[in-house]
């Protein structure tokens, strides 16, 4: 993407993060970072290759995030969980999550301009939190099932906050998780 494409990418993602999503068409989008329409649909071809594209950011500024975590190695892989846990369930995150979870049921049905968001949505993420794992001294195999499971536990939760707004009981319950998983290890 070009500089300018970033640019737009990066106001559109503090403008949703900001005012939510709500339904806003690509040209209010577009007025409300202003820029146009067309410039919005030269660099990203519509609202959906747009949307698809601010998960995409987010998700890649999340993993980077874990990156930074799981560069410490001072700290437990569950200190390190319960830190990252932390920033998912930030509230200024909220507006992402819920894109995220409304366009990953659209790809998942076949919407047209969304299924690009399904390349990588899970492997992107099994493969920096198995390595993690493998690094701690787990084997790959169960390196690969632990962060699948890591994976499919954390989107739940998210998906139970952004529904229920139930912070702790999605704490309690991502606690409880990171406790199982600990267990495990000895």
């Amino acid at each position: 993407m070009s500089g300018q494409g970033d640019r737009l990418l990066a106001a559109v993602i503090e403008h949703i993060a900001e005012h939510g999503l709500a339904d806003q068409s690509l040209r209010s989008l577009a007025t409300a970072v202003g820029t146009s329409h067309r410039m919005l649909s030269y660099h990203f071809g519509n609202k959906e290759g747009l949307l698809v594209a601010v998960v995409r950011a987010v998700e890649e500024n999340q993993r980077r995030a874990l990156a930074d975590l799981t560069a410490d190695r001072d700290s437990s892989p569950a200190d390190l969980a319960r830190r990252f846990w932390e920033r998912l369930t930030d509230p200024a995150l909220r507006a992402h999550e819920r894109l995220f979870f409304e366009l990953y049921g659209q790809a998942v049905q076949g919407r047209p301009g969304t299924s690009a968001l399904l390349d990588g949505i899970v492997d992107s993420w099994i493969d920096p939190l198995a390595a993690y794992e493998h690094s701690t001294g787990v084997p790959l195999p169960e390196a690969r099932a632990r962060a699948r499971l890591g994976l499919a536990v954390s989107r739940g939760l998210l998906l139970d906050l952004v529904a229920t707004n139930d912070l702790d009981g999605v704490n309690a319950a991502m606690e409880q998780f990171i406790a199982f998983h600990e267990r495990s290890r000895a």
